[in-house]
């Protein structure tokens, strides 16, 4: 994936592996016809996270950018606070493990991860702490910073309709993006969409990059910790391809955040931060008539 313009690697940033897993794996099937063929299915695997060689979680995850989805996984846990904290993440998929060395340990990691919240991601996500009393630390740009047209909107689904796919050849997976107008920075395809949220997020951390000005796309449904992460990387806008949970209403409403849900083609549903939204409505269609002869 090309940066943008002017994108490197922040100062201090952590050594990485590049241990890019098998995508897919072919295998047999029998269909309603009875007829044998072959396709093609999501390679997902676990992957054990290791801080200072202390055993943290085991993500399950197709294993695209593993390095990435671990950077983003501590920063959107709030287990780090800039990337410099890491001195190196190793990704050795014989041990299905990732191995991240620290500079100087992380400050109460046992107490910071006592508590944990199993949320509804694909593959149970985990959440450590109180994702409700986090959201009064977090502040996100204006309506007169962060904004979105009817049109940039539709060429971003227009540019997801286009994109080739995992979910194209096999499904079983999500697919998150991250924009700047219509522009795709970065896309990544996972077994659950908060790993893909991850992997962007250790993207942004390590490159620098803030979120203020983009907007994120996500294939699956807007639920509480879809939101809350998208808020931590900065991101005030969320645009899916899915719907909309109660929390996740909620959450963006107290947040000031933008979500479409239901969005595909041209059609979308703007469920809260109107005042971000320059809308361009689409002419009204007209009643049909039968004519009957």
């Amino acid at each position: 994936m090309p940066l943008p313009a002017g994108a490197s690697p922040v100062a201090e940033a952590p050594r990485l592996t590049q241990a890019r897993g098998e995508l897919l794996r072919e295998i047999r099937i029998l269909d309603e016809y009875g007829a044998q063929r072959r396709i093609m299915i999501p390679a997902e695997r676990p992957l054990t996270l290791f801080v200072d060689k202390r055993e943290l979680v085991t993500l399950m995850t197709l294993g695209a950018m593993p390095e990435l989805l671990v950077l983003g996984y501590l920063r959107n846990q709030r287990l780090i606070e800039k990337v410099a904290q890491v001195e190196s993440i190793t990704v050795d998929w014989d041990v299905a493990a990732a191995a991240v060395r620290t500079r100087g340990g992380l400050v109460d990691l046992e107490s910071r991860t006592a508590r944990r919240v199993v949320t509804t991601g694909c593959g149970q996500g985990t959440v450590y702490g109180d994702m409700m009393l986090q959201i009064e630390t977090l502040t996100l740009p204006d309506a007169s910073v962060a904004r979105i047209r009817q049109s940039t909107l539709q060429r971003m689904l227009e540019t997801m309709r286009q994109q080739d796919s995992i979910h194209r050849k096999a499904g079983s997976v999500h697919g998150c993006a991250l924009f700047r107008g219509a522009e795709m920075l970065m896309f990544v395809e996972d077994v659950g969409r908060h790993n893909a949220i991850d992997t962007i997020s250790g993207w942004m951390a390590l490159h620098g990059i803030e979120g203020g000005d983009k907007a994120f796309y996500t294939t699956g449904r807007l639920t509480s910790e879809m939101v809350m992460k998208a808020a931590q990387i900065g991101v005030p806008i969320i645009v899916s391809r899915n719907g909309v949970t109660a929390m996740g209403h909620e959450m963006a409403e107290r947040l000031g955040m933008t979500l479409f849900g239901r969005a595909a083609n041209r059609h979308f549903l703007c469920y809260t931060g109107f005042e971000r939204f320059d809308s361009e409505p689409e002419p009204q269609r007209g009643p049909v008539r039968l004519v009957v002869g």
